[in-house]
């Protein structure tokens, strides 16, 4: 597998979690956003509503050849601006690991992958987290980056050296944290 294949054709994915990419445009172009929604299924969205994973797929795809991947990682950055966190969230540390259960929140119907905090080497002040899903990196660079820029403001996300990578066709991704 890599970037833009769901995992399972039954996948789905809860409406809230799209509104982020239309917001992610700006106002002239958010007609744009609906437009590429709408050519892969997903018109009129509805938060509370679930629509294909691979649709979403599909429209995030097009977004990157029209667009590029920074508007790939602004929508990404977008989401945790978005999102309530929980009571207790106070750190960078706490945040990468509630981010699986985030994800779960906002997915269902099969396998649909996962993010799992595999390190925290404190002492030199970097995590490495493991991403197993099928967004494009891009996508999962900005939701991480804004995620711990939350906690600290200066932040490094990068692909972990010698490790898996989606855009390499894995079925996951390894992003280095570095942080001061």
């Amino acid at each position: 597998m890599a970037e833009y294949k769901a995992f399972e054709p039954g996948v789905e994915v809860i409406g809230q979690s799209m509104m982020v990419t239309i917001k992610s445009f700006p106002s002239y172009m958010k007609d744009k956003a609906l437009e590429i929604l709408a050519e892969n299924g997903l018109k009129d969205i509805k938060p509370e509503k679930w629509y294909s994973q691979q649709s979403v797929l599909d429209s995030q795809k097009i977004i990157a050849e029209k667009f590029g991947s920074n508007t790939l990682f602004m929508i990404g950055k977008n989401v945790p601006e978005n999102a309530i966190f929980p009571p207790g969230i106070d750190s960078i540390e706490k945040a990468l690991n509630m981010l699986d259960m985030a994800y779960k929140m906002n997915h269902r119907g099969g396998d649909f992958g996962f993010y799992k905090l595999s390190e925290h080497d404190k002492t030199n002040k970097k995590l490495i987290l493991h991403c197993r899903n099928p967004y494009p990196e891009e996508l999962d660079k900005g939701l991480i980056t804004a995620l711990a820029r939350k906690f600290e403001a200066a932040v490094v996300v990068e692909l972990a050296p010698g490790k898996p990578s989606r855009k390499d066709g894995a079925d996951d991704s390894w992003y280095e944290i570095t942080y001061k």
